[in-house]
């Protein structure tokens, strides 16, 4: 705290900031300083407002130990000073009762008798004020479910009686009834009692996280394994990092362990690691540590005790160790619990926990679902033997023979030939054969230094391409390979012009340049074997199809015919298959580049049929994706579907990598989108950007997986949105700032909006204020920071946080003078104005007309730049939102003026006007304004009347019905 306040109003000023605070350190050191801060005041009201904010803060930021304490001073004062205590302090006061209750049960080091004294103390209390006794009663039940004993009788004691003013939240009584018949093994009533809080009716602090973390198990057991998993991603984001809630955490990595999510659950506990040195309440450790053993073991079990996990802070654990550790210390806690408690209760139902074998072997809890195998580092890859035309070789000699040839060949398993031999070439005792077919050691090294410039340049690291590239052409030439060091040469130019990003022209320009430095290599070069010279005239013909891409110019489309002429007539000349296939889908490409798409198709046909008959098979899946392209560029959805779906199948067939799968999922997904088919393209997104991933594509992969997750919030599957992108930004690259600021800009944002359309304000509004802050230095990108200052604007103004929002819309505005986003700010003026008006009424009608006036401007400027707006017209909008304004502050006169003027604008719909709803509205608001505020229910009704007519002469009857609602109330009331 800079500096303590001075007056209680500032005290009482520091305090509302405080509580808006998450819980934490940083809110819980505050509360303590304000407490400093209230004792120098003669009056004792800020010191009690500063207690109660310091024992809330150790309540919900897990210290039972402190909040006894802050406690007894509270009451104290309450004994010393009543009449201090005004309604609603003493209401808080015996409520927080039940607060020390439940810290001293959480706390193995309190006796039992302090237990039992602590609640005679609480009835005598409430004896004494004349309360109901259900409180006392409840809390009476939950020790003797904490000990173990039988509860059957505290629980009738406590849930036969009425509740009363005092009594927990509803959200909480009907979890702890529902943990009754759970205990009980009844998972069914259990689940119809927490109905209610699981739908969401009945909420609280905890709830309905608490009883989510609870239910989870006992959906499963009865059949509900959606819902289960619905309530996992809503449940765990409303917990995870709270060290309050550690035990639910617990319970979802519990959850993860029991339904073949091993990976998720490892990956949740990455995410809570701090909860091992946070939570100060052992009850809540307990629960925590059990959870996360039961993950651990069961980790463990399945062959991965060597897994790194998170842990303890101070040391690297794998699970195994780690999972000794754990067990060590919930021992120990259990042990402590029931020594204080005189039964094994704690210790039983751990190792119940312990010992429950999995409900699900696998159950798909995210868009991301990931394996143990995923997590465990990438192994050696071996030579599969399976699709290759031999046995693999068993002698380095027979390796390096194979490899070369298969490369020659463009065979997918090449590069896993080429991971064996760089592992064997690394070993001390590595021995190269002496064998001339083979070649010398320094061709091997070319050869290897060839493959990793060629995976430098499949994930666009292009500058490492074109490096190692021209040190194997260097080792080919001391090797005394000719042919191939002139194709590494060519592949470094080519790496050159790809790493150019100064623009199109440059590109461009770089393209054609590499172009002719791979023709004058291609003329110098001598003693090409028939395979290299085929691939040189491919090199030729690769950079001016880029440049065609580039440009998309008439002019560059025949340059690129001529290489492939060249190359088709040399390849079908010495019959070298894949080169034939190569060349034909570049000329397929070219043509519908220069957009011939019916004669790219007949093409690709005709390649086709060349494959099928003479390979190479593993290019089929490449010419089905292109042809499913080209169908859907010719409108022929179900085709291209047709296509694309059997590329993905015979892809199965072949490396990943080899034959692009991840492009095969891409474009599925575009084709399941004009299908309609949303849920399949998603999972297609999904797929390919898993793929890209584990390829090293990590760019393309993020892409993905963002549109994936924009996908998911479109359809409404907000939980899995957010579970997917908290997923991503917990990668490491993403954690320590790795990846393309704007790219995690855009995940981020995305992730602002899921957070919102969820219900979660106060995350929504933390995220788009700080992304708007970062947004603000992007100085060649205003338009984007204007666009997230105002999203941020208009949540801080939902939160109620007018000045704040006023700032951030200025922000925005300034960036708006920059780069115009017109139809944007406008429309988070007229929201800002609207949520002003709404929740203040008259009072906040003149700074709410303050925003209107700079949407005014905004909307002159559009008219000045001659824009046109995609949906609504910015000016009659803007003259809507001026009624709606007025009305909310009571300015029913000034509100009318401007929905006539809006309805002026807007003019009469016709049959197929796009504006009828927005018209039909605007008629409707008027005639409330009109008839049931100005009391005008004459001139209102014939307004009403009128329009009802011509909607339905124009048959919009849906639209009519509010206005037919409408005026029949206003006749009821005449």
């Amino acid at each position: 705290m800079p500096t303590a306040p001075q007056t209680t109003d500032e005290l009482l000023q520091a305090l509302q900031e405080n509580d808006r605070r998450p819980y934490g350190r940083t809110r819980t050191v505050t509360a303590e300083e304000l407490v400093e801060a209230a004792e120098q005041f003669a009056e004792p009201g800020p010191l009690i407002h500063a207690l109660l904010e310091l024992q809330e803060a150790y309540t919900y930021g897990s210290e039972p130990r402190k909040s006894p304490v802050v406690f007894a001073r509270l009451l104290t004062l309450f004994d010393e000073q009543p009449d201090v205590f005004d309604g609603r302090l003493r209401h808080t006061l015996f409520w927080r009762f039940k607060w020390v209750a439940n810290a001293l049960l959480a706390l193995p080091e309190i006796p039992l008798a302090s237990l039992r004294q602590w609640q005679k103390e609480m009835r005598d209390r409430y004896e004494k004020a004349g309360l109901g006794l259900q409180p006392c009663y409840g809390q009476a039940y939950q020790l003797a479910a904490h000990i173990g004993e039988d509860t059957a009788l505290a629980f009738e004691l406590w849930a036969g009686r009425p509740r009363t003013q005092l009594s927990d939240c509803e959200a909480c009584e009907i979890c702890e009834r529902a943990l009754y018949h759970l205990a009980a093994g009844d998972d069914e009533r259990a689940l119809r009692v927490w109905e209610p809080v699981l739908a969401g009716k009945d909420s609280c602090q905890e709830e309905p996280a608490r009883s989510i973390s609870h239910a989870l198990l006992p959906l499963l057991r009865t059949g509900g394994v959606e819902r289960a998993v619905e309530l996992h991603l809503a449940g765990y984001r409303a917990c995870r990092r709270n060290p309050s809630m550690a035990g639910e955490v617990g319970r979802h990595l519990e959850f993860c362990a029991l339904t073949g999510n091993e990976a998720r659950g490892l990956e949740l506990l990455a995410e809570n690691r701090g909860l091992f040195d946070e939570v100060e309440s052992p009850r809540e450790m307990l629960d925590f540590l059990t959870g996360a053993e039961v993950l651990l073991r069961r980790v463990e079990q399945l062959g991965h005790g060597e897994l790194p996990a998170a842990g303890y802070a101070g040391r690297a654990w794998t699970v195994a160790g780690l999972r000794a550790e754990v067990g060590v210390r919930a021992d120990d806690l259990a042990a402590r619990f029931d020594a204080r408690n005189g039964t094994a209760a704690h210790t039983g139902r751990r190792a119940a926990r312990l010992e429950r074998a999995p409900l699900l072997d696998a159950l798909e809890l995210t868009l991301r679902p990931r394996s143990l195998d995923d997590l465990a580092p990438a192994a050696p890859v071996t030579a599969p033997a399976a699709r290759t035309t031999a046995a693999a070789p068993e002698s380095v000699g027979e390796l390096i023979l194979r490899a070369r040839e298969l490369d020659d060949r463009g065979h997918p398993d090449t590069p896993a030939l080429w991971a064996r031999l760089r592992t064997l070439t690394e070993a001390r005792d590595y021995a190269h054969p002496d064998d001339p077919a083979v070649g010398s050691l320094l061709l091997l090294r070319a050869d290897l230094l060839d493959e990793e410039a060629s995976r430098a340049g499949d994930k666009d690291d292009f500058a490492v391409a074109e490096s190692l590239y021209e040190e194997a052409a260097g080792l080919y030439e001391d090797a005394g390979a000719p042919g191939r060091a002139a194709l590494a040469h060519a592949c470094a130019l080519l790496a050159a012009a790809g790493g150019v990003d100064d623009g199109a022209e440059a590109k461009a320009a770089a393209l054609t340049a590499a172009h002719a430095s791979v023709v004058a290599l291609h003329e110098g070069a001598s003693d090409l074997a028939p395979v290299q010279e085929a691939r040189l005239l491919r090199l030729r013909a690769t950079p001016l199809g880029l440049r065609l891409q580039t440009t998309g110019s008439e002019e560059d489309v025949a340059p690129v015919f001529a290489e492939v002429d060249l190359l088709l007539a040399f390849a079908t000349r010495h019959d070298i298959v894949g080169q034939i296939s190569g060349g034909l889908l570049l000329k397929a490409g070219t043509h519908a580049l220069s957009g011939d798409l019916p004669t790219a198709v007949a093409v690709v046909d005709d390649l086709l049929g060349r494959l099928k008959a003479d390979g190479p098979a593993w290019h089929l899946p490449r010419a089905l994706g292109l042809r499913g392209r080209l169908q859907l560029g010719l409108r022929d959805p179900e085709a291209a579907y047709a296509n694309l779906s059997e590329g993905l199948r015979l892809a199965a067939d072949w490396p990943a990598a080899a034959v692009d799968t991840s492009r095969l999922h891409g474009d599925l997904a575009e084709v399941c989108m004009h299908l309609g088919r949303a849920d399949e393209a998603l999972r297609h997104l999904t797929r390919s950007a898993e793929l890209d991933l584990r390829h090293g594509s990590r760019t393309d992969a993020f892409c993905a997986y963002s549109n994936a997750a924009q996908l998911s919030l479109d359809m409404g599957r907000i939980e899995d949105c957010i579970a997917l992108l908290d997923s991503l930004m917990a990668e490491p690259d993403v954690a320590a700032g790795e990846l393309d600021d704007r790219l995690l800009a855009q995940l981020r944002l995305t992730r602002g909006r899921a957070l919102h359309a969820g219900e979660d304000l106060k995350a929504a509004t933390a995220e788009l204020v700080a992304l708007a802050a970062e947004s603000a230095g992007w100085d060649d990108d205003p338009g984007s920071h204007a666009m997230i200052a105002a999203e941020a604007a208009v949540l801080l103004a939902e939160s109620g946080e007018f000045g704040r929002a006023r700032e951030a819309v200025t922000q925005a505005l300034a960036a708006h003078a920059l780069a115009p986003r017109f139809e944007q700010l406008s429309s988070c003026l007229r929201e800002l104005a609207r949520q002003q008006a709404q929740q203040q009424g008259e009072e906040g009608l003149a700074d709410a007309l303050v925003f209107l006036t700079d949407a005014g401007r905004v909307a002159e400027e559009a008219r000045a730049a001659e824009f046109e707006a995609r949906g609504r017209s910015l000016d009659s909008a803007l003259a809507y939102e001026h009624g709606r304004v007025n009305a909310y502050a009571g300015a029913y006169e000034d509100a009318l003026a401007a929905l006539e003027k809006a309805l002026a604008l807007l003019g009469e719909p016709g049959p197929d006007d796009d504006r009828t709803g927005e018209w039909a509205e605007c008629v409707r608001f008027t005639g409330a304004v009109e008839g049931l505020y100005l009391e005008r229910v004459a001139p209102a009704l014939t307004r009403l009347d009128k329009a009802v007519s011509l909607l339905t002469a124009l048959g919009h009857t849906e639209e009519a019905e509010p206005l037919t609602a409408l005026a029949a109330r206003l006749r009821d009331e005449e």
